[in-house]
């Protein structure tokens, strides 16, 4: 049979794909991968600036082995590509497990009297 089946199982999640996953959830976080031509990938969001510690206000990067391993348990997926001469982006989104299908419920038919 072909075709997509949806999220392969895998293992217990390690901290730092844990971590990874849950930037990637986080609509208020953006996170893209960028393929160059010679085939070297980042993984990559903005972290905004965070006005009590001073932090942030910069690109941080992901761990690259760990996105790979969601990406490849399906896990994360990847958008449409926008694509410039040097390099190919995507953005990255978690993969949800399909709903549970909806009980059917007994119709209830009301007789006329």
């Amino acid at each position: 049979m072909t075709g997509r089946r949806g999220p392969r199982p895998c293992g217990p999640r390690s901290p730092a794909e844990t971590d990874v996953l849950r930037i990637v959830a986080d609509a208020r976080t953006p996170v893209f991968v960028t393929v160059r031509e010679g085939g070297g990938r980042r993984y990559s969001y903005w972290r905004p600036l965070d006005s009590t510690t001073g932090r942030g206000g910069c690109y941080a990067a992901l761990p690259t082995d760990e996105c790979d391993r969601l990406y490849a348990a399906g896990r994360i997926a990847l958008g449409d590509p926008l694509t410039d001469p040097a390099r190919t982006m995507y953005r990255v989104t978690v993969v949800r497990a399909p709903a549970a299908p909806a009980p059917r419920l007994a119709r209830v038919r009301a007789r006329a009297a």
